[in-house]
């Protein structure tokens, strides 16, 4: 609410019989609470973590997590643990992402842009926030407005932009001589939007496993492509890393990603950045896997054809199901 950032924690807003601040190290050895993941970031992180449990109705239904604000004129190592690989942890559990701002800081630096980068294929759960907005005169605020879409256009390369709710969220009355009305809207807007993701969650959840299961799928046919090539290549004279090295760093030379479009029904949008593959296989060793043929057995079938019956059929049957009002 100031001029400087005022909160420096991850702050999540949660159910609780009475007002109650809860510590973060607490927080994550609590296995009833689903936070213990949260400790690999270490004790640092946890020192910025705090609970805050409310008697609320609304939150019976949603936990809200407030993260820190965007700093871009400073390092993530000054802040003394992975700030990026948190957010994305919350992120990917996340049904909805609010991006506030502020109208009198709508500057796009480093951080903003990592984060939007974290936040590529969830555009559909993306909402921005232009606060404080009974703050400005009517002209201003139009003036701002646009410079926030200005701003953001490179970050969010979606046909459709996010939806940019405008007011001041805060209890007290709006200022005077301000669009009252149109503030109260957009206020009233974004709750109903709220309610409606918490009704679809249902639905959302098995819509976000099934884009995932496509992209577990693809990853899996292009490391199978690779580990492929790679012995198709391999002599007994070869040095086996020179070759591997000659595939990573010029795949297409070996049609690595041509071929699974070619032979299955793989949009060429969805392939992944054929950069990532150079530090995933620095990491992950191409002799550490087995080819996807390998790893089919008589009685437990094939991991590719569960991967793929579950896209096809089983995914979409839950979704109809809970379409028709069934209980899944």
């Amino acid at each position: 609410t100031g001029a400087e950032p005022t909160t420096s924690e991850f702050t999540v807003i949660m159910h609780g019989p009475k007002l109650k601040t809860i510590e973060g190290i607490v927080m994550a050895a609590d296995s009833a609470r689903s936070f213990s993941p949260l400790e690999k970031f270490g004790q640092n992180f946890l020192e910025k973590l705090i609970g805050i449990e409310v008697p609320h109705k609304l939150l019976e239904r949603v936990t809200f997590v407030d993260t820190p604000g965007i700093i871009e004129n400073r390092k993530q190592q000054e802040r003394g643990y992975p700030f990026n690989d948190v957010c994305q942890w919350f992120i990917d559990r996340a049904d909805l992402i609010f991006v506030v701002f502020d109208p009198t800081k709508l500057d796009v630096g480093l951080e903003l842009e990592m984060l939007f980068r974290q936040l590529k294929g969830r555009e559909s759960q993306i909402r921005i926030i232009l606060n404080k907005a009974d703050s400005l005169a009517t002209q201003e605020l139009m003036r701002v407005y646009g410079a926030l879409f200005w701003s953001l256009a490179p970050l969010i390369n979606v046909t459709e932009p996010p939806r940019v709710y405008v007011s001041s969220f805060w209890p007290h009355e709006y200022h005077p001589d301000t669009h009252k009305d149109l503030f109260l809207k957009e206020e009233i807007s974004l709750l109903e939007d709220l309610n409606q993701v918490i009704e679809n969650r249902m639905e959302n959840k098995i819509a976000f496993i099934r884009q995932h299961a496509i992209r577990v799928r693809i990853h899996a046919l292009l490391v199978d492509r690779y580990l492929q090539t790679y012995k198709d290549k391999m002599t007994f004279f070869s040095d086996g890393e020179l070759v591997f090295r000659d595939i990573v760093e010029d795949p297409d030379k070996f049609f690595i990603f041509k071929s699974i479009l070619a032979k299955t029904n793989v949009s060429k949008f969805d392939l992944p950045n054929r950069e990532a593959y150079k530090d995933f296989f620095g990491i992950n060793p191409i002799t550490s896997f087995k080819l996807l043929s390998q790893q089919c057995s008589y009685m437990g079938g094939c991991f590719l054809d569960k991967i793929e019956k579950a896209i096809t059929r089983e995914l979409p049957d839950l979704l109809g199901s809970i379409g028709l009002g069934k209980k899944p």
